[in-house]
């Protein structure tokens, strides 16, 4: 199996995922939950009545961006635009026509807040990214030539930007064309908890490629590379796989709060796992070719020159 030297198949298809992903996500965006652009929040229990009958109640009021969601508690959630208590009390009256009303929860949240959240979700990618690139410059540093360990931390990173941008990606296109994905704090959770994942299995790819180098000297780097892939592909797959099964119970039996993060989870853990078979350790060889030839050209110029 020659993993690494089909790498050019490996990167076209990474290629046309990205370009969709960062496609859908310009020229659509992702829809934006309370968490981020301010809104209200209403969960209430309403006796006899479907969701699409407190939609249609509702709709007279003039609610801004109102959305209503079902949840496995026999509950609704109502998220809108913010209001003030006399909207508020007129939701409920409305609602209490259809039957009685129970009221579980409401919360407003600012715009200033969303914003807040949102500067600190695109800092908190930023530091996990370069912490990650120092930490594992720091525990490979050790490693054979000609592979370097700073290199291991860039193709980390590259890879699980690789990920999170695919499930941002799918989120864009699930939110434009179906709606109810809204992006929120569980989101951004998520996000960071597939780079967790996405680093974790690349490091196991790599940790195997540090040993092999002190092991297999004098073999091609391409050869160890690709051996070193093969050799933990196995354990790669078993892994993701008992993740994926609960993911999928926690999705199809799990509340409808946490759907959406399930969802994100389960996308980005299986590119996850693809990109660290099929994307970091296909990076690694390009990098020392590219490193290679610049060398050789190097070398020849100089001895023209001489």
């Amino acid at each position: 199996m020659n993993i690494v030297g089909r790498r050019r198949i490996w990167f076209a298809l990474s290629g046309v995922i990205i370009g969709v992903s960062l496609l859908a996500a310009i020229v659509w965006g992702l829809r934006l939950g309370v968490d981020f652009r301010g809104g209200t929040i209403l969960e209430a229990a309403v006796a006899n009545a479907s969701t699409n009958q407190i939609q249609a109640a509702l709709t007279p009021l003039s609610i801004g961006n109102l959305v209503v969601q079902p949840t496995d508690r026999g509950t609704v959630i109502l998220r809108m635009e913010s209001i003030d208590e006399e909207k508020h009390q007129t939701i409920l009256a409305t609602l209490g026509e259809l039957g009685s009303v129970e009221e579980r929860n409401f919360a407003t949240v600012g715009p200033t807040i969303g914003a807040e959240l949102e500067r600190r979700a695109i800092l908190a990618t930023i530091l996990a990214s370069l912490a990650i690139i120092f930490y594992l410059a720091l525990s490979f540093r050790r490693v054979p030539p000609p592979v370097t360990s700073w290199r291991f931390g860039v193709i980390a990173v590259v890879t699980l930007l690789h990920d999170v941008l695919t499930v941002i990606g799918a989120f864009a296109i699930l939110g434009h064309f179906i709606g109810g994905f809204e992006v929120d704090s569980l989101f951004i959770v998520a996000a960071l908890t597939v780079m967790g994942f996405s680093v974790h299995d690349t490091i196991v790819v790599f940790d195997r490629i540090r040993e092999n180098l002190r092991n297999r000297i004098g073999e091609p780097l391409e050869s160890i590379v690709n051996g070193s892939v093969i050799e933990t592909i196995a354990r790669s797959l078993n892994t993701t796989l008992t993740v994926i099964l609960v993911l999928l119970a926690l999705y199809l039996m799990g509340g409808e709060s946490t759907r959406n993060f399930v969802l994100a989870l389960l996308i980005g853990i299986t590119f996850g796992t693809y990109s660290s078979i099929f994307i970091a350790s296909p990076l690694l060889i390009t990098w020392q070719n590219v490193l290679d030839r610049r060398r050789a050209r190097t070398a020849q110029s100089t001895q023209e020159a001489q």
